[in-house]
Order: C-alpha cells, then structure tokens, then sequence
C-alpha cells in the first residue's frame, strides 16, 4: 500500500512540475534609477541652467525586452515639481506620468517616485518630462524595446550589424518661461524671415495687383505671416546632445546593415531628415512594425519615431542631416568607418512660404463669406519641402502595418476635433476651447470610434493622444492601416484615425509643439469602466482631475465667444451615433499614437486643488545658483550627476481676472439720435508703420527686409 501511495504521489508530483515551476518563475525585472537635477551645461558654447537625467542631455536610453517588468525609480533633486511620461508605452493610466490624471500628483522636490509597470510591446520609444516647460528644458531621452524571444516579431524583425538611437532635439539659449511669455507678448516675437516689400511686388507679378492686395488682406486679418512655419526661432539643433560642430558620429564597416532609431525629441521643430548618398528603408513608424518601404527622406513631426536601415558600402562619411522646415540650421551627426571622420552637411534649402491653399477653406468661408477663394487652387507651401526633382519623400500613404490589426470592426461613433488658434493672443484650441478639466470626451470601454482631426489654423500640429495606438486612415485596408501614436495634421488639412478604446482612464490628448500645448491646445480623453454604459454626451467632469489654478501662459478666465472677429470661435465636440459620410482620408501626412493597458488607474490621495492636469505647476524657486558648465553628451554616455539647480518663476499669465459678473437685463430701445460725423484726422506718420503692408490688415512683411517692429499690443502679453 505504501509502494502504491508513494507511486501515486510521484506521479502526481511530475504532472504538476511544470506548473508549479511556471508559477514560481516571475517575469524578468528592468529596475532603473533615475536622478533629476537642475544643473549649469553648456548650449552653443555658453553655460545655462538646464536640466539633466542622471547629469546627462538626454538622459540615459532604457533597454528593456518584451515581457520585462520594469521598475523605474525616480529622484527628484530638484526645487521643482518633476514628472516623466513613457510616450507611446502601454502603460496603466496610473503611470503615464502626467501630474493631475488619474491620481499621479507629480514628483515632489526631493522625493522618489517608482513607476511600475509590464512591458507588453517593442520598439522604439521615448520619455519626457510632462510638467510644464522641463521636455525643453532637458528631461527626455529614448527607450527601445527588444521583441520577446522566440516571438513572432522576433522573427520578422530586421537583423541589423550596428543599432544606434538617434535623438533629434532643439536647444535654446531661453529657459521654456522665458520663451513662453515673449509669445504671449507676440505671436511673432521670433519671426526674423519676415516678407518684404519685394515679396509683395513678386506676388503682384504672379497673380495682378488686384489678387495680391486681396491675398495680403486675408493674411492679416488671421494675424499671421505667410513665413510662419515655426513659432519659435534661434535654436541649436542637437542629435544625442551634440551640435553640429560636436558631430555626433556612429560607426560602421562597409557592407554593413545599419539600423538607426529616430527620435523626434524636439519642443518645437519639424525636420526633413535625410543622408545624402544613401537610401533609408523605413521599416517602423513609432515603434510600430511597417512593411518595408524606401525613402530619400522624411518628414520627421515632434514626438514621432522612424527606425530606418541604412547599407552604406563606400569607406566614407555620411552625415545625418535634419533640417528644420523654417531652414534655420541643421541637425548634423554623421556615419562613419572611423573617428574623427565628418559627412558633407548639404547646403541649407529655401524656406517654404505658406499659401492660400494651406488654409481650411471651410473653416474661412465660416467666418468670412465674402473671402475671394480663387487663390486656394494653388499647390500648399508647407508641403513644399524644395527636394531636387526625383526624391522620394515618405508619405504617410507609404506606411502599411506589417502584422494583420486584431480589430478591424467599423466604427460606431464619430467625433470631429477641430484645431484652431488666435495669433493675436498666442492661443491654441480644441474645438474652438482651451484646456478645460471639465470638457473632454468620453467614450465605453473597447468602443470603436473614429477620430476627425480638422485644422483650421494655417500651422501643422502633431497631435498625440496618450494610452492608447490609433490606426491612421491612409488607405489601407482596414487589417493593414498603421498604429501610430503621434500625427502630423497640416495646415488646413483633415485627417481621421480610428480607435479602440481598450484602455481605462482619464488620458490626455494634445499638441505636441510644446507653446501650443501650454496654450491651451489640450483636452482629455476619457475610457469608461468594462460594463459601464457608453456616453451620451461628450461634455465631462472627472472626479479626480485637478484645477487649473496657477497655469502657465494661459488665460482661464475667458471662454471663447462665437461671431467675433480676432476671438475664438465656438466650437461643440461632434459626435454622430452613426457614420453617415466617409471618413476623410489624407493625402499626405496622417497617423497618431496611443497606449492601451486593462489595469485601473489609482485613486488621488494628495491636495488636488493648485496643480494643473498635464502640467506640473512646482513652486516658484530662488535665482540659481552658479555650478561647472557641464557639455551635452549622447545618451549612452558614463552620466556625471551634478547637484541640483533651480528655476525662475512663472511667466506669460494673468491670474487677476474673475468670472465676468451676469449680464444686466436689456434695457428698454431709446430712439437713435443722430449725430454730425467728426472730421476725419490727419494721419499720424508714426503709426502708419508697414508691419507688412498693415494699413488694411496686411501683415508680415517688412520694408526693405529691414525688421519690422510688431504691431501686437503689450497688454496682449498676460491674456
């Protein structure tokens, strides 16, 4: 009986062996540690104060592998608020990192916060900081994801001799509050490439006097320069910390497969990227496996990444140009066989200058019905990128998902999202609003919606939304369309994704040009709990989203009013139970990104009540305090950490202003009296300043190239 008991439990032993071992092996631990400081580093060959992650610019790149738990310790040494997003990762909404969403508060000065959470994708990613202006500050670097072994997209993925994270980003002289508040101050306070005279008599050549005054007029009637393709000016351009002269340099033999990651880390900067002298196989589009495609170059939105193969075969250098669209500067690095060896920078191509066809014409025909359209027929100016005749630029209709999507259903629900903005007072909109923590969208839990991006304003936006990938529409068929986690909307262009909503919580969506996002181009996207009911309405009230006190560069006291000239326009968030007209489809550039775990997000237990959603609103510090100029350095680099520095106040808002008091009750109608006309006075030759042509509302042009001073008024600096 003994034998019989004792061979019954061996067996029973060996039959649960591969169980029980399976259960008692946990998932491999990532574990970082993550120091954040504010410290003295040179930019252009001058110290500034910026801030570092682990006393490097950018900070170290995370490697971790498909089914890693990561564990990720954040210290935060400095006087300020800190915070870091995973972008594009798969994260619980507890940990996306955005002060004010789902119960995160921030990191405290002096406090470790730990971020947990699995890794259940691969690629290329990135992360940032998500308290006001510290992204331009410093705080960013790349993160890549090895595919689980033995995996499918281990298998399919492309085996590469070199692998190098390249990580584009643009440096200011100006900490991010300074640069906000000249905004405010004047949209085109760094609009140095203004249109002269000159310009103007060109264009009268081109379409009559008659067409050319009218063209002019539009222009200033929307408070913006045809030249306007980037808000800000005067960066250095920087790839994995370096300048140009630094030449950031990656290594090869000739015949080598070269794998490099692209990362658009910039604040502010849109770049054509390109290598003279070899051709790019785009083979991922932000971390997302894509069917192999070749390119000249590409047009690279903030926050989006591109892994391209590059096969040089000639022992010689390449550079690694990244030329901003306003053609202020390069991005240079270079590939090479040695050291010391340095690429070709190609020479610097023409500014494109913005037409009427990069305007919205039904958003313009909205609020001007007499607007002569004639013009609109013209080719767009920001697409222009002034390549030689023969390059093959990608286009978003080039990117096919190389795997089948899991969810191909149609969706049920459309929602419209208008872009927009008000030149005059620097602010950016979202459905005609600027960020409010109590209008957003709702959607059910794993509900299938459709996303219309509609951009009424003459400037591209890189709209991201956070927690989950959307497939961008580009026509493909519905099991092949790209995941994408940041898109490119061009001026006055509309472009759909869809979604399914398969990550709970409360998600930010925005800008990605960093000013439009602190001006208001902002809103949040809410995923219901599985089993609630789907929304009727679109409006929101999340019960653990902060107040807006104390935003920066903002002005909350208004709301936008309808039919006004030089206002916002008022805009309601659309949403039709069902399709009736297809989807607009894009021509050219579309896609955007986002995350989708299950697990729920966290419960607020700190004082909701001053910080702001998104944008960490740290406590005004102390002058800083001089420390060693310290040189950028590429992010794989041995890190020095430095001690902690500090941070100017706030700028560029105005907190003095109330709710408006209610309206009195009409008045009763008193007969009109009226009036002799006064005579007309004499013109003032002191105002009659030709801030591009502006005695009828032109705008942006200079006399004889020489700058023209702005026509923007002081008091618009706090609004």
């Amino acid at each position: 009986m003994k034998l019989l008991l004792s061979l019954v439990f061996g067996l029973l032993a060996m039959a649960l062996m591969p169980t029980l071992a399976h259960a008692e092996t946990p998932n491999h631990v990532q574990e970082y540690n993550l120091s954040i400081a504010r410290q003295m580093v040179e930019v252009a060959g001058k110290p500034r104060s910026k801030i570092t992650v682990n006393g490097t610019i950018p900070g170290p790149v995370l490697h971790f592998t498909e089914g890693d738990d990561a564990v990720i310790h954040v210290t935060n040494t400095m006087k300020e608020d800190t915070s870091i997003h995973w972008h594009g990762l798969l994260v619980p909404a507890s940990q996306d990192g955005v002060p004010g969403f789902n119960g995160f508060d921030g990191i405290r000065p002096g406090e470790t916060f730990t971020y947990r959470f699995h890794i259940k994708q691969s690629g290329t990613y990135w992360y940032h900081a998500h308290s006001m202006g510290q992204e331009q500050d410093g705080l960013f670097s790349g993160i890549v994801i090895d595919p689980a072994p033995g995996s499918k997209d281990a298998a399919e993925d492309v085996k590469a001799d070199r692998d190098y994270t390249v990580i584009l980003s643009d440096e200011s002289l100006e900490n991010s509050k300074t640069i906000q508040a000249h905004l405010k101050a004047s949209s085109d306070y760094y609009q140095y490439h203004r249109r002269t005279v000159g310009d103007f008599f060109s264009d009268v050549s081109k379409m009559g006097f008659g067409k050319a005054v009218k063209a002019a007029g539009q222009w200033g009637k929307m408070n913006m320069m045809p030249s306007d393709l980037a808000d800000v000016e005067g960066y250095t351009f920087m790839v994995n910390g370096k300048s140009p002269d630094q030449n950031w340099t990656g290594l090869f033999k000739p015949g080598e497969k070269v794998r490099l990651r692209f990362i658009n880390a910039a604040s502010m900067t849109i770049y054509d990227v390109r290598i003279p002298g070899l051709k790019m196989t785009v083979i991922a589009a932000d971390g997302q496996p894509v069917e192999p495609v070749s390119a000249d170059e590409f047009r690279f939105g903030n926050a989006e990444t591109y892994d391209v193969i590059v096969e040089p075969q000639d022992d010689k250098a390449y550079a690694i140009a990244a030329e901003p669209i306003d053609r202020t500067g390069f991005a240079i690095g270079t590939l090479a066989p040695r050291e010391g060896m340095k690429g070709d920078a190609p020479a610097q191509r023409p500014r494109a200058i913005l037409t009427m066809s990069d305007m919205n014409m039904t958003a313009m025909m909205k609020s001007d019905p007499k607007m002569d359209m004639s013009a609109m027929d013209g080719p767009s100016g920001w697409a222009d990128a002034h390549a030689p005749e023969g390059t093959k630029i990608l286009s978003y209709n080039d990117l096919i998902y190389r795997d089948t999507q899991a969810d191909t259903r149609e969706p049920t629900r459309e929602i419209t999202v208008h872009l927009d903005g008000n030149m005059e007072r620097y602010i950016w909109t979202m459905n005609g609003k600027t960020f409010d923590p109590n209008v957003g969208i709702h959607v059910a839990y794993n509900e299938r919606i459709r996303l219309i991006l509609s951009n009424d304003s003459m400037m591209a936006h890189p709209m991201h939304l956070h927690g989950m990938f959307v497939q961008l529409e580009n026509g493909q068929p519905m099991d092949k369309l790209p995941n994408k986690h940041t898109v490119i909307v061009p001026p006055g262009q509309t472009l759909s994704v869809i979604l399914t909503a398969d990550n709970e919580g409360t998600w930010a969506f925005h800008c990605h040009l960093m000013y439009h996002m602190l001006s208001g181009m902002m809103t949040d996207l809410v995923v219901e709990k599985p089993g609630a009911p789907a929304p009727a309405a679109i409006t929101m009230g999340s019960g653990d989203m902060k107040g807006m006190a104390g935003m920066w560069g903002m002005d909350m006291s208004k709301s936008s009013t309808s039919g006004t000239s030089g206002d916002m326009k008022e805009m309601e968030m659309s949403q039709s139970a069902s399709p009736s007209a297809p989807p607009a489809k894009s021509n050219d550039m579309s896609g955007m990104q986002m995350p989708a775990p299950d697990s729920k997000p966290a419960q607020s237990s700190g004082d909701a009540s001053s910080a702001m959603p998104g944008m960490d609103m740290g406590a005004k510090d102390k002058a800083p305090a001089a420390s060693p100029p310290m040189v950028m350095t590429a992010p794989n680099a041995q890190p020095t950490v430095s001690s902690p520095d500090t941070m100017n106040g706030m700028a560029g808002m105005d907190m003095s202003k109330k709710p408006a008091a209610k309206a009195p009750p009409p008045k009763k109608k008193v007969a009109a009296v009226k009036k002799k006309a006064a005579p007309k006075a004499a013109p003032n030759p002191a105002t009659m300043k030709m801030d591009g042509m502006n005695m009828s509302g032109m705008s942006g042009m200079e006399m004889g190239g020489a700058s023209a001073s702005s026509s923007k008024e002081a008091s618009h600096a706090h609004q």
